[in-house]
């Protein structure tokens, strides 16, 4: 396995936020708690500083490493909730691998 940490970040339009709450929140938690999913941010009102998409909530989960984000996305646990999240919010939702040494190159 790689040093490397996986992410899952998510930006959401919450629909139904009872709904959200009641039915998805409870159901997703204990499928990231067995992924060793972490939350690096969790909020509403972020600040859109270029390029013309609203915003209205973040989610940005980190992983131990890629291959578990991608573990947890594809589990049978995880795919058994999101009907609930898709029933209450939209979402642009994107699989992300970290670096291993930081930096903005571009590696080909």
């Amino acid at each position: 396995m790689t040093s490397k940490k996986g992410y899952i970040y998510a930006e959401l339009d919450v629909t139904d936020s009872d709904y959200f709450n009641r039915e998805y929140a409870p159901r997703v938690e204990p499928v990231l708690k067995k992924f060793d999913a972490r939350f690096l941010v969790s909020g509403g009102s972020p600040e859109v500083r270029e390029g013309e998409r609203r915003v209205k909530r973040v989610v940005l989960l980190e992983f131990p490493s890629p291959e578990l984000a991608q573990e947890f996305y594809d589990s049978r646990e995880y795919q058994e909730v999101i009907a609930y999240r898709l029933k209450s919010a939209r979402t642009h939702l994107y699989l992300l691998e970290g670096t291993e040494h930081g930096g903005a190159a571009v590696l080909q």
